[in-house]
């Protein structure tokens, strides 16, 4: 705003002065020829050297008002690297082995974004080495904080989140995020080609474990079928790719790094459904041999995993495998029967 101000002054005032000294110019110089003092060509002279003595002037007006632009990003710039980072290393780190086991628990958390506003309320659970657990619930349930938590982008005000054991808040941050890969449910591919978007110039990741992981997900054989394969260049945010394909990359990408603990947060909200088979498919080959977290809304994504935990206002509700929870006729039961009926309408339309 003080930009648009100065700006909105000092410039049209350069100009203003400009125009007045012509007309000065002008006036006076008009009537010096008409009384014969001068002559025509000298007034002419004049306003000529007026217009070049004020344009560096406009131009120096235009420059500072590019500088007060600048003042203000450079201003937003400097705040940003002077904001003290919330989350950060312990100062005696415990470090864990290079393969975890990937037993995660949760023992009483409370967390909240602001002041006392939970978003999770006494929160606890534990998730045993390579279970594929799933968690389900209304928006606002809790269900994508918990995640967060897990990779410590926020921090819990009461209990403790353990990784085999070990509270992640006595782990290095780097070391952390090394176990665990995210897919979230949009995915951003950089301008380049195939294989830079699997390896995120990863140098240590070879060709071959680009290929497996491609294989893994079942897109292996589109990207052979493109002209320069592995090799084709992609728009920016992969524009020529549809958006189930961008979202199976965005699989191999997380398979690629080989994690211990694998997170899917909505990764398949935005697919069709030709395309869900297929990732169901690749979640059956990615989960195997490691922990694996997704949250979903479409139930028929997360029936098998081992353990369901379904969310209600920041508390878990209830807990147990697909079978179980319909057996118990609770909530996940009314989720159930609620999406069961959204589709049947659709089945009787064709």
């Amino acid at each position: 705003m003080r930009g648009t101000v100065i700006n909105s002054i000092f410039q049209p005032a350069i100009g203003f002065l400009g125009n007045l000294a012509i007309a000065l110019l002008l006036w006076y110089g008009g009537a010096s020829v008409i009384d014969g003092t001068i002559t025509f060509g000298i007034v002419y002279a004049f306003t000529h050297y007026v217009r070049q003595f004020f344009q560096p002037l406009m131009s120096l007006a235009e420059k500072y008002n590019q500088i007060q632009t600048a003042m203000v990003g450079a201003e937003r710039i400097f705040e940003t690297l002077d904001e003290k980072p919330a989350i950060v290393d312990p100062a005696q780190p415990k470090h864990l082995p290079k393969q975890v086991r990937g037993e995660i628990a949760f023992e009483h958390v409370w967390f909240a974004y602001s002041g006392e506003e939970w978003v999770l309320k006494d929160v606890s659970f534990t998730i045993h080495p390579g279970q594929t657990v799933a968690f389900v619930g209304a928006t606002g349930a809790g269900k994508s904080s918990i995640i967060q938590l897990i990779n410590r982008f926020y921090d819990i005000q009461k209990g403790s989140i353990k990784l085999d054991g070990v509270d992640i808040r006595d782990i290095p941050l780097d070391e952390l995020r090394h176990y665990i890969s995210i897919v979230q449910q949009d995915v951003f591919l950089f301008t380049g080609d195939i294989a830079s978007n699997i390896r995120l110039n990863n140098t240590e990741i070879t060709d071959a474990e680009i290929v497996h992981a491609a294989r893994m997900v079942h897109i292996d054989e589109y990207i052979r079928s493109l002209p320069e394969g592995y090799g084709t260049l992609l728009g920016e945010r992969g524009i020529n790719l549809s958006l189930g394909q961008r979202q199976l990359l965005s699989f191999a990408r997380a398979i690629a790094f080989q994690p211990q603990i694998l997170i899917l947060d909505e990764a398949t909200s935005n697919i069709d459904t030709e395309t869900e088979l297929i990732v169901q498919d690749a979640l059956k080959n990615i989960s195997a041999g490691r922990t694996t977290l997704i949250v979903a809304h479409r139930l028929s994504t997360i029936q098998h995993a081992d353990q369901i935990i379904v969310m209600h206002k920041g508390k878990v509700r209830e807990t147990g495998n697909h079978y179980q929870l319909l057996a118990q006729r609770g909530y996940y039961y009314r989720l159930y029967e609620l999406q069961y009926k959204e589709q049947k309408p659709m089945r009787t339309a064709r």
